[in-house]
């Protein structure tokens, strides 16, 4: 070879070397992970205000991002329905996040409660979508193999499942933990493949009915003898001096259930009264009522907690995006009887009252179902190491249609033209990845949430909400975050606008 030829080589060489120092290198697509939570308020969580001990949600929250206002659809089914396929509503044509993930090369798991509305088509049912699934839909109880009035069947891989036949790791068997179990042997698998991995882990706690293990019980014991009345002003506070609130919210003022729509209710269970007109021994047993219940989200964190030791163990954690949230706010429906065993062991069907659940739901008003920012309103933290910065707060609103466009951004795939045979539905929400790279991200025009009794639409600064199918009553939710002051009869104007550009929104879909 003579120098001509070797000079040359040699510049090839320096450019090529040059090239590759300056280019980026290619980014690994993110494992993803989505766990949710079931009837539990907003300030229930450590991270957003509570006394209850989440340490593990709470470390997600101080190395990622929390979000004041996050909206879900205020009821499981209709929550689960839409966080899956981003819309509001569908039907054939909708598309499951897991097809997406399926379609960009992840393998994909699920283990938890699966609860659809009717016009979520079968196709996206989670056996035909993960690779593994453990996954039921309604069956309450905590402790098995149950006595209780409410069985309903498991399922792994689409198979149903006799009780003795579930895998669980720590006896008595308890729900939550099993759910993990199950998780953990498939991400076990995950680890061993090339691809990445999506995880969907929605728990079903704190669902009625309250059940728990007596260790969990035992740690909070005591601690709710000041009363909700003492606990919530608290929990306000905190929230404050956490920074995961709007500007400007109040704390509404103590209310009971408006909800009249699954009646008889008793009113010692739905309505609002004072913790000092009780007696010692009716605050002991409502000390023991939420103990339990805190003793439910205890044990959820604690299952939280073994899934990052696993991601950390296996080196996942760098490159894991974890989101969390809840399907609505706290729950306290108690229709036919008073239960006649104490909350706790595996035979007792007490539930969560309203003035406990008006406790987690702290500033807002109502629960479950409703659109009031106390049904519709959830905790949510999304982290991701190298991409969202540690310990930052956005007041920026979303929604969990906003999830399955999220994906579509972060897989770096195209939504598909047909699925299944039919055209798809486009998605009802926007990405959430500049808000998760620290950036402004245009306003979804619109935000819609509560069961059609109780619907709740959002626009710009304002917002419509109604109980009971009654009038739409209208609030400044810039100004008024906890919906203290009802404009509808003083700005007529603005509540039929919402409630016009609600309706044809509607004919849409």
């Amino acid at each position: 070879m003579n120098k001509k030829n070797t000079g040359k080589i040699t510049m090839l060489l320096v450019v090529l070397i040059s090239f590759l120092a300056c280019s980026e290198p290619e980014v690994s697509k993110p494992n993803i992970i989505i766990i949710m939570a079931d009837d539990i308020g907003i300030s229930d969580i450590g991270c957003y205000g509570s006394e209850i001990q989440t340490p593990n949600i709470d470390r997600l929250a101080k190395e990622g991002l929390r979000f004041t206002t996050f909206y879900n659809m205020a009821k499981c089914n209709p929550t689960r329905s839409s966080l899956l396929t981003g819309l509001y509503d569908g039907g054939d044509g909708a598309v499951h996040i897991a097809q997406l993930t399926k379609k960009a090369g992840y393998y994909n798991i699920m283990s938890g409660k699966e609860h659809f509305d009717p016009w979520v088509p079968n196709y996206c049912d989670a056996e035909n979508v993960f690779d593994h699934s453990f996954y039921f839909w309604a069956t309450t109880e905590y402790f098995l193999p149950p006595d209780g009035q409410f069985e309903r069947p498991f399922y792994l891989e689409g198979r149903e499942l006799e009780a003795g036949e579930i895998e669980y790791e720590q006896s008595p068997m308890y729900k939550t933990d099993f759910i993990t179990d199950y998780a953990l042997k498939w991400l076990d698998e995950a680890f061993e493949k090339e691809s990445p991995f999506f995880l969907y882990l929605p728990y079903h706690a704190a669902h009625y009915p309250l059940q728990a293990r007596p260790e969990d019980i035992a740690k909070y014991r005591g601690q709710y003898l000041k009363g909700w009345d003492q606990l919530r002003p608290e929990r306000f506070r905190k929230m404050q001096q956490l920074g995961v609130l709007p500007e400007n919210t109040k704390l509404s003022p103590p209310e009971g259930n408006l909800n009249k729509s699954r009646g008889p209710l008793i009113p010692a269970y739905t309505d609002y009264y004072p913790w000092n007109s009780l007696t010692g021994a009716q605050q002991d047993s409502l000390d023991l009522e939420m103990a339990v219940f805190a003793a439910i989200v205890d044990r959820m964190d604690q299952n939280i907690g073994r899934v990052l030791t696993r991601l950390a163990e296996n080196g996942k954690m760098e490159n894991t995006l974890i989101m969390f949230l809840v399907d609505n706010g706290s729950c306290p429906f108690y229709t036919n009887k008073i239960p006649d065993v104490q909350p706790g062991p595996a035979n007792s069907y007490w539930s969560l009252r309203s003035t406990w659940a008006n406790l987690g739901n702290t500033p807002y008003r109502q629960f479950k179902q409703a659109g009031h920012e106390g049904g519709s309103h959830t905790p949510f933290i999304a982290y991701w190491k190298g991409v969202i910065e540690p310990n930052t707060i956005t007041r920026q609103p979303g929604h969990i249609v906003d999830i399955a466009p999220t994906f579509l951004d972060i897989l770096n795939i195209t939504y598909p033209e047909k699925i299944n045979g039919h055209e798809t539905i486009p998605l009802h929400g926007s990405s959430l990845l500049p808000i998760f790279e620290g950036n402004e991200r245009e306003e979804p025009e619109y935000f819609i949430s509560g069961l059609k009794k109780f619907r709740m639409f959002r626009k710009g600064d304002y917002k419509i909400v109604k109980m009971n199918d009654g009038d739409w009553e209208l609030y400044n939710i810039k100004n008024d975050p906890s919906e203290t002051e009802n404009l509808a009869k003083s700005n007529p104007e603005k509540a039929k606008e919402l409630s016009d550009s609600y309706q044809e929104i509607r004919k849409n879909y």
